[in-house]
C-alpha cells in the first residue's frame, strides 16, 4: 500500500499482532490451552453436523438451521485460533496488511451471518409452536435453504461496505503494532489516518443493524411463543413446547451476552490484558460452549450422536 501523504515512498504493509504476550512467562500452558479449546470447538461442531447428517429423525428445518450454524462456528473460530496459536509459539504474529484486513472481513461476515441464522432459528420455533398445523408448508425445504443462504450471503455482503471504506484512506505513520490477538474492527480503523470517521460510523451502524435486528426479531418470536405456551392447558404440554427451545434460547443467551460484554461494556479502560480476555469470551469460548449446549440439552442430539458413535467405533 502506498502513502498518499506526497513522498511517494512505500509504506510497509507488514503489522506485528501482540497477541497474549502477557503470558510468556507460563510456557506452553496457553497453547495447550487453547489448542485443546480449539480442538474440542471443531470436533464438537462437525460432530453436530455429523448427527444430523447421519440421523433421518433430525432431517427437519431446526436440525437444518443448527448445520449451518455449527458450520458458520467452525469458520469462525478457524479464521481467528491458527494464528493465535502460531502466536503463542513465536512470541508475536507478523501479519500482512491485506491478511489483517481479511481476517477482520471473514470475522464480522461470519458473526453476522450467525446473528441472521440464529434469527432464522426463533422464526423456525415461532412457526413450530405457534402455528404447528401450517409448518410443514411454511417451513418447506425450499423456504429454510433461502433464509440460510441469505444469512450466509447477507453477513459476507454487507460486511463488505465497511472494507471497502478503508480503500481510500492512508496507514497512519508511526507504530505497527497491534495489541490484540486478532484484527478487530476498533485495531483496523485505528492503523488508517484521514476521513476514518466514515468507516467507523458505517462499520457500527452496518454491525448495529446487523446484530440488533436479529436479536429484535428473536425477542419478538419468543414473545409470541411464550404467549401461545402459556395457553396450553396441560403441564406436561408447556414443558415439551419449551424443552424445544431451551437450547436455541440458552445459545442466544450465551452468543448475545459476551457481544454485550465486548462492545457495550464500558472497556476503554481497561488493561490490554482484560480486554482481549474480555474478546476471548465470544471469539473462543462461545463457539466452543454451543455445542455442548446442544448435546446435553436436547435428547434427539444425544441419541443420535450415541448412533453415530457406534457406527463409527
Amino acid at each position: 500500500m502506498r502513502k498518499s501523504h506526497g513522498d511517494g515512498e512505500n509504506q510497509t504493509t507488514w503489522l506485528v499482532l501482540v497477541g497474549f504476550g502477557e503470558l510468556k512467562s507460563l510456557g506452553f500452558l496457553p497453547f495447550s490451552l487453547f489448542l485443546a479449546i480449539y480442538v474440542v470447538t471443531v470436533g464438537g461442531n462437525i460432530l453436530i453436523v455429523l448427527a444430523v447428517a447421519s440421523s433421518r429423525t433430525l432431517h427437519t428445518p431446526m436440525y437444518f438451521f443448527l448445520c449451518h450454524f455449527s458450520l458458520l462456528e467452525i469458520g469462525y473460530t478457524s479464521n481467528i485460533m491458527p494464528r493465535l496459536l502460531q502466536s503463542f509459539l513465536d512470541g508475536g504474529d507478523i501479519i500482512s496488511l491485506v491478511s489483517c484486513l481479511l481476517q477482520f472481513y471473514v470475522f464480522a461476515s461470519l458473526a453476522a451471518a450467525e446473528c441472521l441464522m440464529l434469527s432464522a432459528m426463533s422464526y423456525d420455533r415461532y412457526l413450530a409452536i405457534c402455528y404447528p398445523l401450517h409448518y410443514p408448508v411454511l417451513m418447506s425445504t425450499w423456504f429454510c435453504s433461502c433464509l440460510a443462504t441469505s444469512a450466509w450471503l447477507s453477513g459476507f455482503f454487507f460486511s463488505a461496505f465497511t472494507l471497502a471504506l478503508a480503500a481510500p484512506l492512508s496507514l497512519c505513520p508511526g507504530s505497527r503494532v497491534i495489541d490484540h490477538y486478532f484484527c478487530d474492527f476498533a485495531p483496523v480503523v485505528g492503523l488508517f489516518c484521514g476521513e476514518v470517521w466514515i468507516m467507523w460510523g458505517a462499520g457500527v451502524s452496518i454491525s448495529g443493524c446487523l446484530t440488533l435486528a436479529p436479536f429484535l426479531l428473536i425477542i419478538t418470536s419468543y414473545v409470541f411463543i411464550l404467549r401461545t405456551v402459556l395457553r396450553i392447558p396441560s403441564g406436561h404440554g408447556r414443558q415439551k413446547a419449551f424443552s424445544t427451545c431451551s437450547s436455541h434460547l440458552t445459545v442466544v443467551g450465551v452468543f448475545y451476552g459476551t457481544l454485550i460484554a465486548v462492545y457495550v461494556a464500558p472497556t476503554d479502560h481497561m488493561p490490554p490484558l482484560l480486554r482481549k480476555a474480555f474478546s476471548v469470551l465470544y471469539t473462543v469460548l462461545t463457539p466452543m460452549v454451543n455445542p455442548i449446549i446442544y448435546s446435553l440439552k436436547n435428547q434427539e442430539v444425544k441419541w443420535a450422536l450415541h448412533r453415530l458413535w457406534r457406527q463409527l467405533f
